[in-house]
């Protein structure tokens, strides 16, 4: 490793060089308790860095550790996540305002995360947390294309999948010259993996898309790639097990190629399908999975659990859909939250402001599947989605407590 790594031994630490209070907006809150890849803001622009930047990092469970850097001038970047031993990391990159530009969970190879795009001036926070919601140690590197790579990337995928009517030898980027199984627009098709691991499609004009690859029991695994090998974007377990890459920004007009790759098993039937961007259905997705908070206008269904004085407790049944419920905290407290589920179930949990800025998260609290969110919190409304990981329905109490500061 180079002088560019940083060594952060415990929370305190990083408690200890949180941002300044004029920083604590970045990425829409995701930045609050960041730390400047580079050491200082000005130390952490990427693109014009002769070296990766890299720090270690130092993730408590169930939380997440989070890096910034900047762009001054459009750049194609790699971002990457190793955890330490049998870390299983999973990394989402924020832009400026908040929103996820990519997200990855293993393919840096044997539970690493890599993701390569090209990124517009601006500030990005990079986001680095355990696949289980463990305690972990690892490593987050930011750099430019032609900088050293942390990871192995994609030579540690499978060396043959199947395309068409014969195997393609090689790792699975989709070259122009890869057979590749024909897909169009609003007619899904299905394969196998391994009769059909490579999809290409033709766009006549510039276009926004949606592209799915359904079947839980296979677990579909897609990147997209241009014509010519460039990595777009990719996705695993969107919707449950399922998979979808939305391309909100127009691709140009052109042949872009589909690798669909099966986790579970590769002889079963995988339906893929290409359509035009629905802005509106990615956003509604976005509240239904529990990503996004929804408006509190009564445009969507919102449970009102009342005024947290000391404790209050809510039923539920829960699915793959999240269920929503808004609280009120009546003046700064710790608040804790908590889904138990009442027959073998797997709940989440997953915090918002009334701003719709995400604030907290869980699976999987201690040593059994329910899940704990404790933070503290100014008074205002609050938004909790809890839904089933497991994608089963199931039954759960949450328990709403509020502590304060002893007088």
């Amino acid at each position: 490793m180079t002088s560019f790594r940083n060594t952060l031994s415990s929370a305190a630490l990083i408690a200890a060089t949180a941002l300044p209070a004029a920083a604590q907006d970045l990425c829409g809150a995701i930045g609050a308790n960041g730390q400047w890849i580079g050491g200082t803001e000005a130390a952490s622009d990427i693109s014009t860095a002769t070296a990766y930047m890299e720090q270690m990092a130092l993730v408590l469970g169930g939380n997440q550790y989070v890096a910034l850097f900047t762009v001054s001038a459009d750049a194609e970047v790699r971002v990457e996540t190793e955890g330490r031993g049998a870390g299983d990391t999973i990394l989402d990159l924020y832009d400026a305002s908040g929103a996820i530009v990519l997200s990855d969970d293993d393919s840096g190879g044997d539970g690493s995360s890599r993701a390569e795009s090209m990124l517009s001036a601006g500030t990005y926070c990079l986001a680095m947390r355990s696949f289980d919601a463990a305690p972990m140690t690892g490593f987050v590197r930011v750099g430019l294309l032609d900088h050293e790579q942390l990871t192995a990337g994609a030579a540690t995928a499978p060396d043959e999948i199947a395309t068409g009517d014969e195997p393609y030898e090689g790792d699975t980027t989709c070259y122009a010259d890869t057979p590749a199984s024909d897909l169009v627009m609003g007619t899904p098709g299905s394969a196998s993996v391994d009769e059909a691991g490579f999809w290409r499609f033709t766009l006549a004009a510039d276009q926004a898309i949606s592209i799915t690859a359904d079947n839980t029991d296979a677990d579909p695994y897609i990147t997209l790639y241009d014509n010519d090998g460039l990595y777009l974007s990719e996705s695993d377990d969107w919707d449950g097990l399922n998979s979808r890459i939305d391309m909100a920004d127009p691709l140009v007009a052109g042949t872009y190629c589909l690798n669909v790759r099966a986790l579970n098993d590769t002889s079963l039937p995988i339906t893929v399908a290409l359509t035009e961007f629905d802005p509106a259905a990615a956003l509604l997705g976005q509240y239904n999975r529990g990503e996004a908070a929804p408006p509190t206008d009564g445009s969507f269904p919102i449970i009102n659990a009342g005024v947290v004085q000391n404790r209050l407790r809510q039923d539920a049944t829960l699915s793959a859909d999240a269920v929503w419920y808004s609280f009120e905290v009546p003046e700064s407290s710790l608040i804790v939250i908590e889904a138990i589920s009442a027959g073998g179930g797997d709940p989440s949990l997953t915090l918002f402001d009334d701003l719709g800025r995400q604030i907290g998260y869980n699976d999987d609290s201690g040593e059994g599947f329910d899940s704990m969110v404790a933070t503290r919190v100014g008074a205002g409304t609050y938004l909790v989605a809890v839904k089933e990981i497991n994608g089963e329905t199931g039954l759960a109490r949450l328990v709403f407590e509020r502590f304060v500061p002893a007088k």
